[in-house]
């Protein structure tokens, strides 16, 4: 029997020395296109290029550790997204990764944005983004941020709960303005994925449930509001989704409600939003999606439910994050130590400690998510040697890279790096154990430029006052 440790399943006594999925390569240098940004490749002299910088020279000139954004790759997946999707509405997910920079990237390649707090409609705002082309999320949103959204003129706000319709009335009331909205539904999907990032369930926090009839009633209550202008439904149905079978689920219930919604008011709606969740490749083995068999799959089933429900097809969104900034984003860090531990059965376990980790990706100790990971500034000599690439901090969880093989020269000075890090890194990153954030750098055509710098010992002291 295996129990769980405090510190997660990485703990657990039935721990094995490597996945199933994880084959010993035949070249330990070589990279796996599809989990690296579009223009990274490993150069005749052996190191990691991205766009025209090494990633010695990137260390170099920035310091580690440090986020790299390969700028061309995220316009061009945000352009492959908006042109797969032509005709429909696409919206960035702020959440994945925002910056004024990235916000002003969204504007110019076509797409609309999604912030779910108040300081990502500020960053949205100061980047540029046109307010009516922004989605205002979030399940407790509160009355400033609803009062900053509503004066900003942002073209929707996704309600999450009869408290909100509430406050949302007496602001507009205030403000002698209408609110336009969408009302967020749980569609009783539970998508392949972890727990945490699962989000159409029922027994969770988003939105109102469409069994029992809550989100009819949320629906109706909004429709006959003076102060709001229901627009549609909106659905999300978790995240790292490759395929389109959670959607058809979603799409089927979401549109049932609104023949619902028609038969009890007369009245059609005008918006449909999916939401998002479509996953990428961290590891060699995850075969996402294209957006274009995406795009084909969801028009089909968008299509047959509406002809099922006699209704007519309604504008329609996605929110695409990740998979947009995803796969542009690597992280590079320094090797510090290197240490063999006997786990038993005659096993070892070799553990490559880098100058950051949980306070700068939080998602493996999170949950369990998996990251390949390569030696960077130089091809290795040695043969592949199953490792794991653990952070600085004071936690038996801190691992940024589960199970991977790496040569058997890696050592202190190298620099690993981490592809597909551009989605939820920085974004959710913390100063645990007081460790500054690393700076996140756009790279286009081998020219650096900061997106947001790196924090410093002045930063995190000039928020403590003293005693």
């Amino acid at each position: 029997m295996t129990h769980m440790h405090v510190a997660g399943s990485i703990h657990a006594d039935a721990t094995s020395p490597a996945p199933l999925w994880l084959t010993r390569p035949d070249d330990v240098n070589a990279l796996t296109a599809a989990v690296w940004s579009k223009n990274a490749f490993r150069n005749a002299d052996g190191e990691v290029e991205i766009a025209g910088r090494t990633a010695a020279s990137i260390v170099a000139e920035m310091g580690s550790p440090v986020y790299v954004i390969d700028e061309d790759d995220f316009r061009t997946r945000a352009r492959e997204w908006r042109d797969a999707f032509a005709g429909w509405d696409v919206f960035y997910a702020g959440k994945s990764f925002l910056c004024t920079t990235v916000a002003r990237w969204i504007a110019e390649e076509g797409l609309g944005l999604d912030v779910c707090s108040g300081g990502e409609l500020a960053v949205a705002l100061r980047g540029g983004m046109t307010p009516a082309r922004i989605g205002m999320h979030g399940n407790n949103k509160s009355v400033d941020e609803l009062r900053a959204g509503l004066s900003a003129g942002v073209g929707r706000i996704i309600v999450d709960s009869s408290h909100e319709i509430t406050r949302l009335e007496q602001l507009c009331a205030e403000l002698g303005t209408v609110a336009e909205v969408m009302i967020r539904v749980t569609t009783g999907v539970e998508a392949h994925t972890h727990e945490y990032i699962a989000t159409a369930h029922e027994d969770q926090k988003f939105g109102f449930s469409i069994n029992g009839g809550a989100a009819l009633v949320a629906m109706v209550r909004s429709h006959h509001s003076p102060y709001i202008d229901l627009k549609g439904i909106h659905s999300h149905i978790g995240s790292q989704i490759f395929d389109t079978n959670g959607f058809e689920v979603a799409a089927r219930r979401t549109l049932k409600l609104m023949a619902q919604f028609h038969e009890a008011t007369g009245v059609t709606l005008a918006d449909l939003d999916l939401g998002g969740g479509f996953g990428i490749s961290y590891i060699k083995e995850d075969t996402p999606a294209t957006p274009a068999e995406l795009a084909a799959g969801l028009r089909l089933i968008v299509e047959h439910e509406c002809r099922g429900f006699g209704l007519p097809v309604p504008r329609m969104s996605i929110e695409p994050g990740r998979a947009i900034c995803g796969p542009p984003g690597t992280a590079i860090y320094t090797v510090g130590t290197v240490k063999t531990v006997d786990i038993g059965s005659g096993q070892s376990r070799r553990y490559v400690a880098v100058d950051g980790g949980m306070s700068d990706n939080i998602r493996p100790a999170l949950y369990a998510a998996e990251y390949s990971a390569t030696l960077a500034n130089r091809a290795g000599e040695g043969g592949p040697v199953l490792s794991r690439v653990v952070g600085k901090h004071c936690e038996g969880g801190d691992i940024l890279v589960r199970d991977e093989f790496l040569p058997d020269d890696v050592g202190p000075g190298d620099l690993i790096a981490v592809p597909a890090a551009g989605a939820y890194s920085r974004s959710m990153a913390s100063n645990y154990n007081h460790v500054p954030r690393p700076p996140v750098v756009a790279v286009r055509d081998g020219h650096l430029s900061t997106l947001l710098r790196r924090e410093t010992m002045d930063d995190l002291l000039a928020l403590d006052p003293g005693a």
